[in-house]
């Protein structure tokens, strides 16, 4: 009977170092902490891995430095394409120290939630980024005594678990009722989705107003096939409905195709005002206003929060307003 021969013995840092011609200590700081190498010695390990087949023990480099070079991203949806640029600077930042994003999603379902943060949790990451506020006030203790850093994105608090970077929801939606008040419109509708964010803006749009408006109300995450629904349902409560106020730019595409399957004009018959200004938006025809948020900015502040912590540094900031825009295009004339 012939044996296979015994499998090669898997390649080591020292082989990194000996095929890159830089000493061991180099070589791992070109692979676990690349901010303090030149991208030139960078680029040689990097080739020199490939070539070696290196593959780092990422959970025995864990346990000598106690970190495990993961930082857990939460978000409700990832079809959720306003989020997609937080995540990507988010992720790039972080890589750029030598970090890696494990991402998981909520399903806008608090229990689920619970599960997905339990999971993380137990995974022991060196920070946790979450998109929104941490609804359950037993989660949030359980976090806070966890030690580890958090950072709740996406919305503003005066009392976060940790830290955050976000911006006021009500002042969203009260700066888009301001806008509409300003253009003369009294008969105006919210096509909104069902989560906390988007409900917050209902609110301030609501307020901005002084009154309730006709409102039509969807499951999250939103799609165009809900809008069209809800342009329906707002037509079938105001008939004379002048704009609507969209809780996303998905949602709001639903409101302008439907709207332009009855035969309603946009601007002229219909306004239309969105919310995320997703990459389609200034594509569509007519192109879309919406309220306009630094994702990539979220990100990126969200990550040197966690990095500044994970350094030992005391975070002078903890709470960042990115703040929002309005950007008006031919939807709302």
């Amino acid at each position: 009977m012939h044996l296979p021969p015994p499998a090669s013995k898997p390649a080591t840092l020292h082989d990194v170092a000996r095929a890159a011609g830089v000493s061991l200590i180099t070589a791992s700081r070109a692979l676990g902490n690349p901010g303090v190498v030149s991208a030139k010695t960078i680029a040689r390990v990097q080739q020199a891995v490939q070539a070696t087949g290196y593959i780092p023990n990422l959970l025995a480099g864990g346990l000598k430095s106690k970190r495990s070079r993961m930082v857990a991203g939460i978000v409700p949806a990832l079809a959720v394409a306003q989020f997609l640029p937080s995540v990507q600077t988010l992720t790039e930042t972080l890589a750029a120290e030598g970090y890696q994003v494990l991402l998981g999603q909520t399903g806008y379902d608090l229990a689920r939630e619970e599960v997905v943060l339990n999971t993380m949790i137990s995974r022991q990451p060196d920070g946790i980024v979450f998109t929104g506020l941490v609804q359950d006030p037993a989660v949030r203790e359980r976090l806070r005594r966890t030690g580890i850093p958090i950072v709740e994105t996406w919305d503003l608090s005066d009392a976060p678990v940790d830290m955050l970077v976000g911006f006021s929801q009500d002042s969203v939606g009260r700066a888009v009722g301001s806008f509409f008040r300003a253009k003369g419109w009294q008969r105006v509708g919210i096509a909104t989705a069902g989560d906390p964010r988007a409900l917050l803006r209902k609110g301030g749009f609501q307020a901005a107003y002084g009154r309730a408006v006709p409102t039509a109300t969807v499951a999250a995450p939103s799609n165009l096939e809900r809008g069209r629904q809800a342009l329906a349902e707002l037509l079938a409560q105001e008939p004379g409905l002048q704009a609507v106020a969209c809780s996303s730019d998905q949602l709001a595409q639903g409101v302008l195709v439907e709207a332009q399957a009855r035969g309603l004009r946009v601007p002229q018959d219909l306004a239309v005002c969105g919310f995320g200004n997703a990459d389609f938006a200034a594509h569509l025809w007519p192109s879309l206003s919406t309220v306009l948020i630094d994702g990539p900015a979220i990100g990126r502040l969200a990550a040197q929060l966690v990095l500044a912590r994970c350094r030992g540094e005391t975070v002078a900031q903890p709470v960042v307003d990115v703040g929002f825009r309005i950007v008006e295009r031919a939807s709302t004339g």
